[in-house]
């Protein structure tokens, strides 16, 4: 495995939605193709993907599973989509090739060239976004507030900036549920990569998820210090009183929110995604419902001495009391590999040992680097599962696992031959 090359083409699509928005959407281009002129195709293709992009073999627009792809190549090439056997692409003159395919939608994909054997160009972790990631004609729009600063106490001196997302559907008058997203900043572009305030429009609208008060909060900073890492990354129950004692009260000042763990989910990316496994490790009374997304379960905040660090965790659920949450874990095999640990073989830890615990978990594993849209790519998928059978006339439950999980074998890993 080319691994700079992997990890280089995640930073660059980390925040890629339809990574050429300026130019036609596959639709259009297809739209052209089947008209069948081919100068007609190539002076699309070139007028919609930067020349940059084509000579690299990274061109590619999406929307939803379809996919354009283009390369300027002196020589025919072959296309490997998802590590799949190569298959050929159409000349539309001038050394540019393209193609068009329909992918699985609620993951990502990745893709790249072979031109005279040599792996040239592609890019990891496009993702193909599910339909509820849309705005949606006649579907109603909450609002997301300005943004707030709030100076902590339990992290002195902390200021952190966080958003309120209030549904149409939310009656002040009615308590409602809760979701709080770390990493608040990269949810809140209704647009964006993540496509968040999108979905919970959408799933809200089709009743699949209750009507729930969404908080985005971004690391706090002392002065020049972030603190992003001493927030999430630290196996302790200093966050969750952060957010129990701090920024639940304030944003309980502006809306009427249920108090229940039972009502209360948490979720978040890499670092942002143990940190609310964490929450709810220490504190389930608070908080029942966890979306963990390429999960740090690694020794970033840990040193020689300190009684846990996360990569303690696997081991933690599996001898600790079981805490009554419900969890979804996220990942890929292309994930991290650092001195701190390794971020799959801890994810497929954390999910075995959640399952020999009888724990009411789901594991969603696939290809992806250390990126965010695996998780956004599937969160109506995630979303739906982690509030499913939600009674609002209820103030706990006992989450059980489901039957199917129940009887399906543990994770296991094979090692494959290395590149």
């Amino acid at each position: 495995m080319i691994y700079r090359t992997l990890i280089h083409a995640a930073l660059v699509s980390w925040c890629g939605v339809s990574l050429c928005a300026q130019g036609l959407t596959p639709a259009q281009l297809d739209a052209i193709v089947a008209a069948g002129d081919a100068r007609a195709i190539a002076k699309a293709i070139t007028e919609t993907f930067p020349e940059t992009e084509l000579s690299k073999g990274t061109a590619v627009a999406s929307e939803g599973g379809r996919f354009f792809l283009a390369i300027r190549s002196e020589h025919a090439p072959a296309l490997v989509v998802d590590d799949g056997p190569p298959v050929s692409v159409a000349a539309a003159g001038g050394g540019v090739y393209y193609q068009s395919i329909e992918l699985a939608t609620g993951r990502t994909h990745s893709f790249y060239y072979l031109v005279d054997g040599r792996r040239t160009g592609g890019r990891t972790d496009v993702a193909a976004y599910l339909p509820e990631a849309y705005a949606r004609g006649g579907v109603p729009q909450g609002k997301l507030s300005e943004k707030m600063v709030h100076t902590s106490s339990i992290y002195p001196g902390m200021q952190s900036d966080y958003w309120i997302y209030a549904p149409a559907q939310y009656d002040p008058k009615v308590p409602a549920a809760v979701m709080i997203w770390q990493d608040g900043e990269a949810q809140i572009e209704r647009n964006g990569s993540s496509r968040t305030l999108n979905v919970i429009d959408n799933l809200i609208r089709e009743k699949k998820i209750p009507v729930m008060i969404q908080i985005f909060i971004s690391p706090g900073v002392v002065g020049d210090k972030k603190m992003r890492s001493i927030e999430y990354d630290t196996v302790s129950d200093a966050y969750p009183r952060f957010l129990r004692d701090e920024i639940l009260v304030e944003v309980a000042k502006r809306y009427n929110l249920r108090k229940d763990a039972y009502s209360r989910g948490i979720g978040g990316e890499s670092s942002g995604g143990i940190c609310s496994f964490n929450a709810a490790w220490f504190m389930p009374g608070e908080f029942g419902r966890v979306i963990s997304r390429i999960g740090s379960y690694a020794s970033i905040q840990w040193k020689s001495g300190a009684p846990d660090g996360g990569q303690d965790y696997p081991f933690k659920v599996r001898k600790e009391p079981k805490r009554n949450i419900r969890v979804w874990l996220q990942d890929g095999f292309n994930d991290l590999e650092n001195e701190h640990g390794s971020w799959p073989l801890q994810n497929i830890q954390m999910a075995n040992s959640l399952k020999m615990r009888d724990y009411d978990f789901h594991f969603s594993f696939g290809n992806g680097t250390h990126t965010r849209l695996g998780g956004f790519a599937e969160a109506p998928t995630e979303l739906i599962w982690l509030w499913r059978g939600y009674d609002p006339a209820k103030t706990s439950q006992d989450f059980a696992m489901e039957p199917e999980e129940k009887s399906a074998p543990l994770f296991r890993v094979r090692v494959a031959p290395r590149e």
